[in-house]
């Protein structure tokens, strides 16, 4: 996109072309605003789902999902109708299309699959179905014992008619099918072959076709939106010697031992030049020392900006080669995109138009009273510069993106314009569409989602601080069913660097295997701040608070990665049972289940063909076993057969023969705190005995 095309589209987010669709939809008026330009279409469609708000905003899947699609249709009087759903990608000018069905009263569904990434778009065409209503009626005619010679001459007028609307052998068929016809069908045995019915229905008179107004649309993203493990890492603390600082190398040296972890997103903290002026010190002490290396976040310095690399890092060169490295084990990097300031920023000395001023004429620095950050300078996105501000802001994504990243996490997106926003991610993903964003959004919920429709892929949320059985399962309920898992992706972590919920701080070892499971199972992505939760690092800065001490934001941190007690073997077999499990790998199939204990929460995901079952109950006490009952309704899951099924716990390899809906559970957190459960339907054998192994 040029710079004069980015200016074009200032007004407007960069929208797809949607055609005109056939006279008659909503009925629209001729020119004398008497009568609807066609007023014999007259089928109504109304509440179409999905779509969010109106179709403003497009709905989200990834590559191979399937989108279900419903409506309420209906028309005057007891004609019977026939509706489809009409789907392309918006590159493509030709429309594919399925067949709907009626479900219950008025309303319909149909669905879909999206083969590839970018838009496409979908609508709803239906209409009087003269055919089927009149095979309906000579049905009933029939089995009442009447004439219905009058009634073949007419269905052997709609056949003749749908054989000129037809081409090539269907169309003979149908003639010869009318020829036949019209010779006689006393019992209407001709008339209502399910052969005929189905030419028919392809063939079908479409001239009163009655379609929304305007088509609805959906983003289609590469899996990894959808399905994802992140790990973490600040780069400067990888070096092997204790105070040294860490570069892309030693970085290199850490990916096969992430890989074998599972991860396959590594998210890497700003990598820029770091300022010097007002540089925190440990602690976020505002009197640093000489050798304080600052925060990652306090972008610029006389070495450059947001395009320039940490020399301590290494170059752009190193860099690539990281990224190369990666790749060849089954990672992504994904960076940290932060649109702010240090004060030696180069753009303070180049554009201190795109700074708010204070009344004495100096820059204001970032603020969130009564905390002071003076080492950071926001972008005053309200300046008169704000087209040039917007331009320079995406050529850093552009910058980044040419050198072979594809995944963003951008820092606080919410204190920045959502119309900025919604017109740079969307011509960014024009140019390139596998691009991920993750929005750092711990914000007001009104807020996260609407970041969410205007084009960021996944972001975090208030899960680091959902707890309880209830507060679990109401929160996720929420996330999981319409209209929020239409658009919203969580991205589930249980700590961040900014983040040691207090939980973390008291509840050992065993709180941080209960958050790890949880995230992990809940959400179909998921991310840890790595070498603080492999170790579970539980020291506060201060009690009360959620900063950690000696935090790593402003510190270089040696982590003894092989210390005793650390995760790393519960984080492998975590990651390999979702990837092993479909039905782990989305977040719209959630449910829970009651328990008669409220330390314990119980859930499933399933796969929608029922091949995938896990049932995960999770002991929510870090300190105490808890036992109790769970109700699963197995018959649901495995039909009304299974009066006995095999439960398989993929953490420890132990197997359970089940009974019914009501079974008994205990968890001792200090050996583990859950059970992940594939359920499989089972047959007895004279082994029994060792499924209680």
């Amino acid at each position: 996109m040029t710079v004069a095309q980015i200016y074009e589209s200032f007004v407007e987010p960069p929208k797809t072309e949607v055609p005109a669709m056939p006279q008659g939809a909503d009925f629209p008026l001729d020119q004398a605003n008497v009568f609807p330009r066609e007023g014999r279409c007259r089928v109504v469609i109304e509440n179409c789902a999905p779509q969010i708000d109106g179709g403003r905003h497009s709905i989200k899947r990834t590559v191979g999902e399937r989108i279900v699609v419903e409506a309420d249709i209906f028309a005057d009087s007891h004609v019977l109708l026939s509706a489809v759903v009409k789907y392309r990608p918006a590159d493509q000018p030709d429309w594919s299309e399925s067949p709907m069905v009626r479900l219950k009263n008025d309303r319909w569904q149909g669905e879909f699959a999206v083969t590839k990434i970018g838009e496409f778009l979908y609508t709803i065409e239906a209409w009087v179905d003269r055919f089927k209503s009149w095979r309906d009626d000579l049905r009933k005619k029939i089995a009442a014992g009447q004439n219905v010679d009058m009634d073949l001459m007419a269905g052997t007028q709609l056949i003749k008619e749908a054989s000129l609307r037809a081409s090539g052998a269907a169309a003979e068929r149908l003639a010869e099918w009318a020829n036949t016809l019209s010779a006689g069908d006393p019992q209407g045995e001709l008339a209502l072959d399910e052969t005929l019915n189905k030419l028919m229905m392809q063939n079908s008179d479409r001239t009163y076709v009655s379609s929304p107004a305007s088509c609805l649309r959906v983003r289609v993203e590469r899996e990894r939106a959808r399905f994802s493990a992140w790990y973490e890492m600040f780069p400067r603390s990888c070096s092997p010697e204790a105070g040294s600082h860490g570069t892309f190398k030693d970085c290199e040296n850490q990916l096969a031992r992430i890989a074998k972890m599972g991860f396959d997103v590594l998210y890497l903290p700003p990598i820029h030049p770091i300022g010097r002026s007002f540089r925190k010190g440990k602690n976020n002490n505002p009197d640093s020392q000489p050798d304080d290396p600052g925060s990652p976040w306090a972008i610029g310095a006389a070495e450059g900006g947001h395009k320039a690399v940490h020399s301590q890092l290494g170059t752009l060169e190193h860099f690539h080669q990281l990224i190369e490295r990666a790749r060849l084990v089954g990672i992504e990097i994904a960076l940290d995109i932060a649109f702010q300031c240090s004060p030696d920023h180069p753009y303070l000395r180049e554009h201190p138009e795109w700074f708010r001023k204070r009344p004495d004429g100096s820059i204001a620095y970032a603020e969130n009273p009564p905390k002071k950050y003076q080492d950071i300078y926001p972008f005053d996105f309200e300046c008169e510069d704000w087209r040039g501000l917007w331009v320079e802001l995406k050529s850093i994504f552009d910058f980044w993106i040419s050198q072979g990243v594809r995944i963003f996490r951008v820092d606080n997106p919410h204190t920045k314009l959502f119309a900025f926003w919604e017109w740079c991610l969307a011509a960014l993903k024009q140019e390139q569409p596998d691009l991920i964003f993750l929005a750092e959004a711990f914000t007001r919920p009104a807020v996260m989602y609407h970041l969410a429709k205007i084009g960021f892929s996944q972001s975090y949320n208030y899960f680091p601080w959902r707890n309880s059985k209830h507060d679990l399962t109401t929160y996720f309920e929420e996330l999981s069913q319409p209209p929020l898992v239409e658009y919203f992706r969580p991205n589930l972590w249980p700590n961040t660097p900014d983040i040691l919920p207090e939980h973390l701080q008291v509840g050992g070892k065993p709180i941080f295997e209960v958050r790890l499971i949880l995230a992990a199972t809940l959400g179909a992505s998921y991310g840890i701040y790595g070498p603080a939760f492999e170790l579970c690092e539980d020291r506060p800065l201060k009690a009360g608070g959620e900063e950690y001490l000696d935090s790593e934001k402003y510190e270089i941190r040696k982590w003894n990665l092989d210390a005793p007690g650390n995760l790393a073997d519960l984080i492998e077999r975590i990651n390999r049972i979702r990837h092993e499990n479909p039905a782990l790998q989305s977040n719209h199939n959630l449910k829970f289940h009651p328990t008669d204990n409220d330390d314990l929460i119980a859930y499933t995901k399933s796969t929608e063909d029922g091949a995938d079952i896990v049932l995960t109950i999770v002991n929510l006490d870090p300190y105490h076993t808890q036992s109790g009952w769970i109700d699963l309704p197995a018959e649901a899951f495995l039909g009304d057969a299974a009066k006995t099924y095999q439960m398989h716990d993929l953490l420890t390899g132990a197997r359970f023969i089940w009974h019914g809906r009501q079974n008994f559970v205990e968890l001792d957190p200090r050996y583990s705190p859950a059970h992940i459960f594939r359920l499989r339907r089972h047959v007895r054998t004279e082994r029994d005995f060792d499924y209680f192994m």
